[in-house]
């Protein structure tokens, strides 16, 4: 139930709203079903990131117990003392380990904040310690609380936030994860020949928090976000409440990264690391609670069964230049499945042109379907009409684009095919004449014509009545 639930809701006002997709789904679904698979995951990718040494990892790891800054000193300083007693006494919310049901009371007074953000001082001037205590028995006994009846004040309600947060029995940020924040503030850029600078490398930083968050525990995580959400709404106003990230961070980090029991002596070395890493986390809180985009995706093919991509660099690799020379090859199954798909495709393309030029080919002659015709002959590829279409030839148009088209199809057309004719066989007289008669009607003129084809047409013409003068002259001497 903590991953997702599924409401059908049948009010048709509501089902015009957009629906709030996770992208974060099959992570939460991983760490919830498989967390040990989804811890490795995590800390192998924290490990590219930082350098943790064999302690530090089994620390990181819950396999061994932290050693932390002061728990060896012998000092019993009298603030370490009063801390101490102060956590014995335990109640419902507050100095009990962290429960969904201490952060329900809390989130009353983040709540609260939020609409009261504008008080100069927030969170460093201390309340009234009388209103404070009477909210704190309300908050412990379960009641109903009613903030904004006016008898708190804003300031009353911030300093009971951190007191909840400090009587906590250990930091928000967990005593296993100390030693690895210590690292993530030395995450430096590199210059160009591969030595490190003093300047903080902002990306790894973020993406690091990032992995670090997504192994806390999950009341740990739900506060977190809830706190760190408020701490940058109220940096966003500090030209009212005089309160910036840096002076944020001062007054929370003893609260949320700072050991149990620890003095600011004890962390000397390091306070001003821890300091600056809590100004990190409020500035940039809107990123930290994502998924880095190769755990999401190695989440999510996890239970779709393929090969997941379990770091940036796997991921990084498929988006370059030569990817396609890394990737190993797919399996046959896929392979067939590929083929079977552009197979089943291609045949959809070819039913589709074929229904396509059925279509234009009936249409009825116009310039637009001229063009369209023109179109498919230039893609000799795409389907012609050929034999799987059946259709009526075309009626052949006997009319000639031009008159001087007609002229020479008719001239230099007609007079070469009869002379091929009259190789094969001697045509008779009167066929010769008639036809050279009826070619001389038809073409009109002879000034139309070329001299070659002239003579040709005369020499025709003086054969033929040659020969038919020595005809009738043979007839009329049989008659005699």
């Amino acid at each position: 139930d903590a991953i997702c639930n599924f409401v059908i809701c049948n009010d048709s006002s509501l089902r015009s709203q957009p629906i709030i997709f996770n992208p974060d789904f099959f992570v939460e679904k991983l760490r919830h079903e498989k967390p040990e698979v989804f811890t490795e995951l995590v800390v192998s990718n924290i490990t590219r990131l930082i350098d943790l040494p064999g302690a530090e990892l089994a620390q990181l790891m819950g396999e061994e117990d932290p050693k932390l800054p002061g728990a060896n000193s012998t000092a019993s300083g009298f603030f370490r003392s009063l801390m101490s007693l102060k956590r014995k006494e335990k109640g419902v919310v507050f100095g009990s380990p962290l429960t969904e049901e201490g952060i329900a009371q809390v989130s009353q007074l983040i709540e609260y904040l939020h609409k009261n953000l504008r008080a100069e001082g927030l969170f460093r001037v201390p309340g009234n310690s009388i209103r404070q205590q009477i909210l704190k028995d309300a908050l412990n006994s379960g009641t109903d609380i009613d903030l904004d009846s006016g008898e708190f004040h804003s300031n009353d309600v911030a300093t009971l936030l951190k007191m909840f947060l400090g009587e906590l029995p250990e930091p928000l940020l967990t005593h296993k994860h100390f030693h690895a924040h210590l690292k993530i503030a030395d995450l430096t850029l590199f210059d160009e020949k591969g030595n490190k600078t003093s300047t903080p490398d902002k990306e790894r930083q973020i993406e690091a928090l990032q992995l670090l968050f997504l192994i806390l525990p999950a009341p740990n995580r739900s506060l977190l976000k809830l706190l760190l959400d408020l701490l940058y709404q109220t940096a966003k106003k500090q030209d009212k409440n005089k309160m910036s990230a840096h002076n944020l961070a001062l007054m929370f980090a003893p609260h949320i990264l700072w050991p149990r029991n620890v003095t600011a002596n004890d962390l000397q070395e390091n306070i001003t690391k821890l300091n600056n890493g809590v100004t990190f986390m409020i500035k940039h809180s809107q990123k930290l609670f994502k998924a880095p985009a190769y755990i999401r995706e190695c989440a999510r093919l996890h239970y779709l069964g393929s090969r997941a991509h379990t770091s940036k660099d796997d991921l990084d690799l498929l988006t370059s230049p030569s990817s396609k020379e890394l990737q190993p090859l797919k399996s046959q199954k896929r392979s067939r499945l590929d083929t079977c798909h552009q197979e089943e495709t291609q045949q959809r393309t070819e039913e589709a042109l074929k229904e396509l030029f059925r279509h234009v080919h009936n249409m009825p002659d116009s310039a637009k379907k001229k063009k369209l015709i023109r179109q498919f002959n230039k893609h000799p590829t795409a389907l012609t009409p050929g034999s799987d279409v059946p259709t009526s030839p075309a009626p052949r148009r006997t009319r000639s684009r031009s008159f001087s088209g007609l002229i020479k199809r008719k001239v230099l057309g007609t007079p070469v095919i009869l002379e091929r004719k009259s190789r094969d066989a001697t045509p008779e007289p009167e066929r010769v004449s008639k036809e050279n008669v009826h070619l001389l009607q038809k073409c009109g003129s002879p000034a139309h014509m070329s001299q070659a084809k002239l003579k040709s047409l005369e020499g025709h013409k003086e054969e033929s009545c040659r020969r038919m003068r020595t005809h009738l002259l043979s007839k009329d001497s049989s008659s005699l």
